[in-house]
């Protein structure tokens, strides 16, 4: 029942658009709880896409036709963060609702920053991903793309929620070749032929990189009309603009940008999404349909630069605004209003238990999740603001900085100087680059944020100041790892 001063018709408007006799959830609408069809959704991921490099914030360079028509229907969140600067964690995170250094995937002795080819490693298996929590509520589920949790078969997409995958295991500059180069070092001279894989069997080595974001967004086209008539979650996580020092893009769009190779392959991706959008309105599922577009972390440092953060400071690969801050867009027409952006601080993490909520999924109980429901901030809700009193910035194992509110407190790296004192602070409200230092200025502030970081630490520990932590976990591991495949 409807209270009094509730707009009737809009409701019947959203009712007559979302109404089935099977499938429910509940979004809020003017404060109410208002009973829907479950949405499916997409989310789309680039990697290594810089905050810069796309129309909707900022890029000139780029032609971003179909992102930029998102934008106008949908909104833009203007400070999303990965959860990490690199890639491993980043999609642990995502997948998870957890900081990568919870499910032992932030850093690990060895592998590094982010997983390599024949690694020991991966997600746990017992961890509860996105995927498995909407699996649960009859949603059918795909990966298309680049996973980077493990490449061994008890770590693939297909066994972590995924009905199907197809998609490299890791990044795509991990090849046969590279892995010559370097040798015995991260197991190099062990690197097989980069796979394609389709569920777990390879079906193509090497990966013909050209073509993949063309046999992805086919594959997604494909899996939409496959599942028009059933909720479904897709999970598009490109590969490109990629690792490599110079991208890959189609015969289609090679040349066409710009911007050299890294322009060709972003323009591709805006391709991409104009074709997800046109067959989510011709399989008549776009008005009962979220798609989330954003990218893994920041552009890396390039010489001479490819890709772009904007104003933002520094590069992908860091704890830096232009390492972990993505550029993100959220589209569901009916309910997200067109044309809004939000500035308040949100993460990937947060996902998880933002789409668990729309579809009317229960979260895992057992173990504590660091994403929060952001549901309002999406629905635009008067007054809706953050529900995080703080975001932590972890790389390399160590917890560099902090941000609460506008501030950001980053701790010594130094071996000059006692490691994990505050050496840096940020008002990311005045100062988006953080060019200015206002640590001296502002006492009670640092001593607020050193406060919080001082419990994370308690929580998930810190390499720099040697602290265990109490709340994390392992990460999964097999005694006998193989090559997917050993050909020639």
């Amino acid at each position: 029942r409807l209270r009094s001063g509730i707009d009737a018709a809009l409701i019947c408007s959203l009712m007559s658009r979302f109404f089935t006799l099977t499938t429910f959830a509940f979004v809020l609408v003017l404060g109410q709880a208002v009973e829907v069809e479950r949405p499916n959704f997409v989310i789309i991921m680039c990697d290594n896409l810089g905050y810069g490099d796309i129309g909707p914030f900022g890029s000139k360079l780029h032609r971003t036709p179909n992102l930029d028509r998102m934008t106008q229907e949908g909104m833009r969140l203007t400070s999303c963060y990965s959860a990490s600067g690199v890639c491993t964690p980043s999609r642990a995170a995502l997948m998870t609702g957890c900081y990568p250094r919870r499910v032992g995937l932030g850093w690990t002795v060895a592998d590094g920053s982010v997983l390599r080819p024949v690694s020991q490693i991966g997600l746990h298996p017992d961890e509860i991903t996105l995927a498995e929590v909407l699996k649960m509520e009859g949603y059918a589920t795909v990966c298309i793309g680049k996973w980077h949790l493990g490449d061994q078969p008890v770590f693939l997409p297909t066994r972590q929620g995924f009905d199907s995958f197809l998609g490299l295991p890791y990044s795509d500059d991990m090849t046969r070749a590279i892995g010559r180069r370097i040798g015995e070092r991260l197991r190099g001279n062990r690197w097989p032929l980069l796979p394609l894989l389709q569920d777990e069997q390879v079906i193509e080595a090497p990966a013909d990189r050209n073509t993949l974001t063309q046999r992805e967004t086919a594959a997604a086209v494909k899996f939409i009309a496959a599942n028009k008539a059933n909720p479904f979650f897709l999970y598009l996580p490109h590969n490109m603009p990629g690792s490599s020092r110079a991208p890959f893009a189609s015969e289609a769009f090679r040349g066409r940008s710009k911007n050299g190779t890294w322009g060709d392959a972003v323009e591709e991706l805006d391709w991409a999404a104009g074709e997800i959008f046109e067959a989510l309105k011709k399989c008549g599922v776009d008005r009962r349909t979220i798609v989330i577009w954003t990218s893994d972390n920041g552009a890396p440092r390039r010489d001479p630069p490819q890709g772009s953060n904007g104003a933002l400071g520094g590069w992908g690969y860091t704890t830096a605004e232009g390492g972990m801050r993505v550029p993100a867009i959220v589209r569901w027409p009916g309910v997200v209003p067109p044309g809004n952006t939000s500035d308040e601080l949100c993460s990937l993490m947060d996902l998880l238990p933002t789409l668990a909520k729309f579809a009317g999924a229960k979260l895992p109980s057992d173990r504590k999740l660091d994403g929060k429901d952001i549901a309002p901030l999406l629905l635009a809700k008067t007054g809706a603001a953050t529900p995080h009193e703080a975001f932590y910035f972890y790389a390399h194992g160590e917890l560099q900085a902090v941000r609460s509110g506008d501030w950001k407190l980053f701790f010594t790296r130094s071996k000059q100087a006692p490691k994990g004192e505050p050496a840096a602070l940020y008002n990311l409200a005045s100062d988006i680059g953080e060019t200015t230092n206002v640590l001296d200025e502002h006492p009670g502030v640092v001593k607020r944020l050193a406060k919080l970081a001082e419990g994370m630490r308690s929580d998930l520990g810190d390499d720099l100041t040697g602290a265990r932590g109490s709340g994390t976990r392992e990460p999964g591991f097999v005694k006998d790892a193989k090559p997917l495949t050993r050909r020639k």
